[in-house]
């Protein structure tokens, strides 16, 4: 298949960042994923760097890229780094990357884009209505997707609940630091679900970071009035959801 015109997903984490080109078509990579570790320190000039690499690995992609950030977006100016460094803060990430790579470069929340990929190609395909995607993993990434359409910027994860910051309790980093079970962990997890639900009466929650792999030891724990379902795309959800992004 061609990747000359198919948009291209960059999936920036902590530890590596990745891309492919993506054909919208099936939600499939359209050329094997590549991958460069990410530099130390991360800052917005250094990672445009490592794109630039990384673009150059695929000389026949031309297409609009997305690019995943684990931070709050506002038209493509980064305003929170909670997780990276802090030089993001103020950055207009659409336009250093755009400038860097001389592409058509949109940004976007890491956790959006995983729940705009699981609406069009995984655990939501075709389910209609109010979807939650969550990520159990060190914190706890949200996405809202209504009708397939993005309420960017959720960051359910941070709701008050009984008294303590939802992530700091029921992400999976807390099950691991306190050693907890999965039946006292799904206690904690109903607990926010439970929020969830009574703030936004979704149709569907979907449940994705790597803990989803043992979803069949948790979810069927949880008590809650809405379908909860484990998310399908996992690793590629974040490069998938980017270069869909890029073109909406």
């Amino acid at each position: 298949m061609s990747t000359t015109h198919l948009p291209f997903g960059i999936d920036f984490g902590g530890t590596g960042i990745k891309g492919a080109p993506v054909d919208l078509e099936t939600g499939e990579f359209a050329a094997e994923r590549f991958r460069i570790k990410t530099p130390t320190p991360s800052t917005p000039e250094r990672v445009a760097e490592v794109f630039v690499e990384l673009l150059a690995a695929f000389p026949d992609s031309t297409g609009p890229v997305g690019v995943t950030v684990p931070g709050v977006v506002r038209h493509g100016v980064v305003s929170s780094a909670a997780n990276i460094d802090k030089a993001w803060l103020g950055t207009d990430a659409d336009a250093l990357f755009t400038k860097a790579t001389g592409r058509d470069v949109h940004v976007v929340n890491d956790a959006d884009a995983a729940g705009l990929a699981e609406v069009r190609y995984g655990a939501a395909a075709g389910r209609g209505g109010l979807v939650i995607v969550t990520t159990l993993g060190t914190g706890i990434g949200s996405a809202l997707v209504h009708e397939g359409v993005l309420v960017p910027n959720a960051e359910l994860g941070h709701l008050e609940v009984d008294g303590h910051d939802a992530e700091s309790r029921a992400a999976n980093s807390a099950r691991e630091a306190e050693g907890l079970s999965m039946e006292h962990w799904a206690k904690r997890l109903t607990r926010y679900y439970r929020t969830l639900e009574k703030l936004f009466s979704p149709d569907l929650i979907v449940v994705g970071g790597g803990i989803s792999k043992r979803a069949d030891e948790f979810l069927p724990l949880l008590d809650l009035d809405t379908e909860i379902v484990p998310a399908t795309l996992r690793n590629k959800a974040g490069v998938v959801g980017a270069a869909l992004y890029a073109t909406s």
